[in-house]
């Protein structure tokens, strides 16, 4: 058992790191998706929707940049019905998460091999899947053998039988609908929607909060987004929680103040600005503040979705005094093995601590690229928040190629060994 000292420790640490580590990284990447669809009227999307062949490369390309943000895009896409099931497991294969930036940083030419063949992993696993129609429905009529469930159709085209995403493409409600009706509930006497512990709080009032809060949220990524380079450059240090003109106090105000922010928008203000959805991509933007308000509506929803992993992850680590180590350190066929079955948990956090590992020379390449393409990063986050069924098809998917190029890794690659790539 752990302490409640520890326990608050845990808490406290997690929340900040995973808005610094995590969330500020990912919403560059939406922001500047965002900013292309807002300055190209929406043509992006079209293209891609419009070349049903070339979906799975796009979506090898969106997880092949590092961080989670590239491929975090394509889920929503996906559950629009815009893209094939094979473009989301190619992103996700693809996407080697924030661990990316720690290989990087130590293991440079480690990070060139295994991510070029995470990418023609993933890419072409994304091509298999489209042409033998493995998507969600193929899975439900193999598993189940019963009638189509409730959450499949959607996505169907002359590659994929029966591989689209659980939900159709249904738009997002019309700004103001459903929830100008909610507000008109005879039943609501002047609470504000959405806040029912917060009675005689005018909408109006809430709407103006919600719009402030916003641009300091923005404040705190792009300092966050400054404190995470800086952390990355130093080689991912532990960082001390203080409150101070330092590294470390910047890095711990960002962090909470981004976090606490990100809770408020995801479970309060989305009710107030935007349209009330997350996890559903946009066509078009009105402006260039719509842009930013849209892409920090998706972070925010990332955000919680990254601090709950991190902390599953971090009191089961305490609780059951569980070592990474131990397991990167397995022997032989053991370790590809490993590192790809790592892969299946979701969030960045027990992969940046692998890549780290392998950084010190504990790990063998093979295992190393196997994680490499069975992580999925945040990127599984907003799937999972709209479709767990797909989400867990999808990465049990990226598995398969994992491991299989980790074996081979293990028995045909002269470079396979411990320290491949590692600088000094």
């Amino acid at each position: 058992m752990i302490g409640v000292d520890e326990a608050l420790d845990i808490l406290v640490f997690s929340v900040r790191d995973g808005f610094v580590q995590v969330s500020a990284f990912v919403a560059l990447t939406v922001l500047v998706f965002g900013l292309v669809q807002y300055r190209s009227g929406g043509r992006l999307v079209e293209m891609l929707e419009q070349n049903e062949r070339f979906q799975p490369l796009a979506g090898g390309l969106l997880g092949l940049t590092p961080g989670c943000g590239g491929a975090i895009v394509a889920m929503p896409l996906y559950i629009r019905g815009k893209v094939s099931f094979g473009t989301v497991v190619a992103a996700l294969a693809a996407t080697a998460g924030d661990s990316a930036f720690v290989i990087l940083a130590l293991a440079p030419e480690a990070a060139l091999y295994a991510y070029a063949m995470a990418f023609v992993a993933g890419v072409a696993f994304g091509y298999m899947i489209d042409f033998w129609g493995m998507g969600v429905g193929r899975v439900d009529s193999a598993v189940e053998r019963i009638g189509r469930p409730m959450t499949d159709g959607g996505f169907a085209t002359t590659s994929v039988a029966d591989g689209g995403p659980s939900i159709s493409g249904s738009e997002s409600p019309a700004r103001g609908g459903s929830q100008a009706a909610a507000c008109d509930h005879p039943h609501n006497h002047g609470t504000a929607r959405g806040s029912p512990g917060i009675p005689f709080v005018s909408r109006a009032a809430v709407t103006k909060f919600t719009h402030a809060a916003h641009v300091v949220w923005w404040i705190a990524a792009v300092v966050g987004l400054a404190a995470g380079v800086e952390y990355l450059r130093r080689g991912a240090p532990e960082v001390a929680l203080e409150f101070a003109p330092t590294f470390s106090g910047v890095f711990t105000v960002a962090g909470l103040t981004g976090t606490a922010l990100s809770f408020y928008l995801y479970f309060v203000g989305r009710h107030y600005v935007g349209p009330g959805e997350a996890g559903r991509i946009r066509e078009s933007f009105a402006s260039a503040y719509d842009t930013f308000q849209h892409a920090a509506m998706e972070t925010a929803m990332v955000t919680v979705w990254v601090i709950g992993a991190y902390l599953v992850y971090e009191y089961t680590m305490a609780i059951f005094a569980l070592d990474i180590g131990a397991l990167a350190a397995a022997a032989g066929i053991l370790a590809p093995l490993a590192g790809a079955a790592l892969g299946l948990i979701p969030g960045c956090a027990p992969q940046i601590v692998f890549a780290t590992i392998y950084a010190s020379g504990e790990v063998p390449f093979s295992a190393l690229a196997a994680n490499a393409i069975s992580q999925d990063g945040d990127a599984l986050f907003p799937l999972m928040a709209i479709d767990m069924k797909a989400a867990i098809i999808a990465t049990i998917y990226t598995t398969v190629p994992a491991a299989a190029v980790g074996v081979g890794l293990h028995y045909f690659w002269p470079y396979a060994q411990f320290g491949f790539g590692v600088l000094g």
